[in-house]
């Protein structure tokens, strides 16, 4: 059965892993969950992101080593924002400050998926994909 939301199964099993205190989650890979991942990674939420093979050759999976401070996991809070029923966007003006700046919000611009901060720097709007704090 296909799976209706990647991008949440993707961040669902960083939050599974971290409340289970794993050191690497998977997820199957995709250009934007790749894009999504590094942007965490550049940001300190996660400590590495790879592509590896998966099961079968033929795919391919992408290993987010988690990353904890002091046996307490990185990210306190990962939420899906826009979701295939529900699309949320935003102009650069009215791009969502999480927690008073110190959270990110990962936003898919025409430009590329960056963070809000970087997105209201350059005067971009665009689909707000999650938040992060």
């Amino acid at each position: 059965m296909p799976m209706t939301d990647p991008i949440s199964d993707m961040l669902t099993r960083v939050r599974n892993g971290q409340m289970a205190r794993q050191k690497q989650v998977r997820a199957p890979y995709s250009q934007l969950k790749f894009a999504i991942a590094k942007i965490m990674e550049k940001e300190g939420y996660v400590q590495k992101v790879e592509v590896v093979e998966a099961v079968n050759p033929l795919f391919q999976d992408l290993m987010l080593t988690l990353k904890y401070n002091e046996s307490q996991p990185q990210i306190r809070e990962l939420k899906r924002i826009s979701k295939p029923g529900r699309r949320v966007y935003a102009k650069a003006t009215e791009l969502p400050r999480v927690f008073s700046d110190i959270g990110i919000a990962i936003i898919s611009t025409p430009n590329g998926v960056m963070t809000n901060k970087e997105a209201r720097k350059r005067r971009l709007g665009g689909e707000v994909l999650c938040e992060i704090f």
